[in-house]
């Protein structure tokens, strides 16, 4: 029996559809992957499914007495709450169990012989289900996922009120791991976790006995945790059982297949077009004529396969920098607080350099701190001449009230529409995409905007602060591709060794610097 099974749902936004006639289930403990290009629904359909949109046509039908626990990246995490409380509050349910205990066995004293045996007997119940679900480990399980997703080291008193949108993400995880639904459903859980992080939430997902949905772009990641493929194409959801890998072997051969049967159709069509219009005039074969005409009408034609375009990225290189890029003497980053030893560094002309290393030891700071957008405590940092950067910052658009047109003709005002549109055209973006707001794309959708401002500013220098978040398949190979030519320097923040190992040319290590304790 299913736990969630979707019927016939289609949902659009203005004249944009994006899911058509869509059917789907989920069987309990199935591992599933969402997967698809950017844009094509793979959010829309988590928001239909959970309840926060509701689809233009269609049935959700969810069994009863599930828990669902959603990896929601835009919930609101009040000021006055810790880590900590966040955490422990996915035992809510647990503590009210608790503290009806408490009210039964108060309210004894002054209830029948009766009364009292019924007491006791939900008292014993609830006792019992408290000591299934290790309730008095509580406070073992926070420490063990907050540990292993780095929220220790930013403190379990902390405020949440005072993190980081990615901190946030984990804490948020942390709480839904915590609460181990009958389904998870997560989307692109990965993007700002760590290698180390990634790989304990590989191993929990595997060894995880109830069902879950998850979107995610990182292909080694989804290839270890899931046995069943969604796939979101042309505002269809299509399932195969198996890997990724296992999938696309699949996929590729429908597609041959189908594009096969369309020109073999299309070789009927034009024979039997050619014959009624040889024929329909002669009285001895208009009846042959009009029986293929007939033929014709009635027969189920075939889509060709439109393949959406893909992005075809290249940085312009602009002329040759001095030979160090940035130097830097006894330099301390930080914020209130020092988040590294003195750093004596330098980047070389020509290096490709990838800072690996936990979430929240300074990563993201020591780019700021090189860049001038952030005073260093103490030291001194000095960039060298002639530089020229195209700086990919983390955060996202999805405040930009403007369309993609407006947010790229603002960085190139003397570009025409026609330029504009074929900047974001390259970057994979179609016509539907370009004239709609930037802040309701996809991530993925936002940061090929993001990119397409860097590409057509010609630098000999790239700071990419996690470049690859949200980006799908293609895009990311193209993106690897495109740095691979680049002619300049390259200062890169990445997570994902698959995507920087051929690239780097050296690997700093930031564990090894900064004055966290792990």
């Amino acid at each position: 029996m299913s736990i969630l099974t979707v019927s016939n749902v289609s949902h659009g936004f203005g004249d944009r559809a994006i899911l058509e006639d869509v059917s789907f289930r989920l069987l309990p403990g199935e591992h599933v992957g969402l997967i698809g290009a950017n844009g094509e629904g793979k959010s829309t359909f988590m928001n239909i499914i959970t309840g926060s949109l509701q689809p233009d046509e269609g049935k959700i039908e969810w069994s009863k007495n599930v828990r669902v626990g959603y990896l929601d990246q835009h919930s609101v995490l009040k000021k006055g709450m810790t880590i900590e409380n966040v955490l422990a509050s996915a035992f809510d349910y647990l503590y009210d169990m608790e503290s009806r205990i408490t009210d039964l066995y108060m309210s004894m004293a002054d209830v029948d012989e009766e009364t009292m045996n019924s007491y006791m007997e939900e008292a014993g119940t609830l006792q019992e289900l408290l000591t299934a679900h290790d309730f008095y480990m509580i406070d073992a399980k926070v420490s063990e996922v907050a540990r292993a997703l780095g929220l220790t080291d930013l403190g379990l008193d902390r405020d949440v009120s005072e993190l980081s949108g990615g901190q946030r993400t984990k804490v948020l995880l942390g709480k839904l791991l915590l609460e181990k639904p009958e389904i998870l459903l997560l989307d692109e859980p990965t993007n700002y976790l760590d290698e180390e992080h990634i790989a304990w939430l590989t191993r929990y997902l595997q060894d995880y006995e109830n069902a879950f949905i998850l979107i995610s772009h990182e292909i080694p990641f989804l290839n270890s945790v899931i046995n069943t493929i969604y796939h979101m194409y042309e505002k269809q959801l299509n399932r195969y059982v198996g890997d990724y890998d296992h999938f696309l072997e699949v996929f590729e051969m429908q597609k041959a297949q189908r594009e096969a049967a369309y020109n073999r159709q299309q070789q009927e069509i034009a024979e039997l077009q050619d014959f009624v219009n040889r024929n329909k005039a002669r009285v001895a074969t208009r009846n042959m004529a009009m029986s293929r005409k007939k033929k014709l009408d009635n027969m189920e034609l075939i889509e060709k396969i439109v393949e959406k375009p893909k992005p075809e990225f290249h940085f312009e290189y602009s002329k040759a920098p001095g030979k160090f890029i940035f130097t830097t003497k006894d330099l301390v980053i930080g914020y209130d607080e020092p988040l590294s030893s003195p750093l004596n560094i330098s980047l070389e002309r020509g290096s490709r350099v990838v800072l690996t290393g936990a979430n929240g030891i300074g990563k993201t700071t020591l780019l700021k701190s090189l860049l001038g957008l952030i005073s260093p405590l103490s030291g001194t940092s000095e960039r060298g001449f002639g530089l020229e950067i195209g700086y990919f910052a983390q955060e996202d658009g999805s405040d930009d009230d403007n369309t993609c047109i407006e947010a790229v003709w603002k960085e190139f005002p003397s570009y025409t529409q026609a330029e504009v549109r074929a900047a974001l055209a390259k970057c994979g973006l179609m016509t539907k995409h370009i004239e709609s707001k930037v802040k309701v794309l996809s991530g993925g959708e936002q940061a090929k905007v993001r990119l397409c401002k860097i590409l057509n500013r010609p630098s000999n220098l790239l700071v990419l602060d996690e470049p690859t978040n949200h980006l799908d398949v293609d895009a990311k190979d193209e993106l690897k591709r495109a740095l691979n030519e680049y002619k300049g320097s390259i200062l890169m923040v990445c997570h994902d060794p698959f995507f920087y190992e051929d690239l780097a040319t050296e690997i700093w290590d930031c564990t090894e610097w900064t004055t966290k304790v792990f």
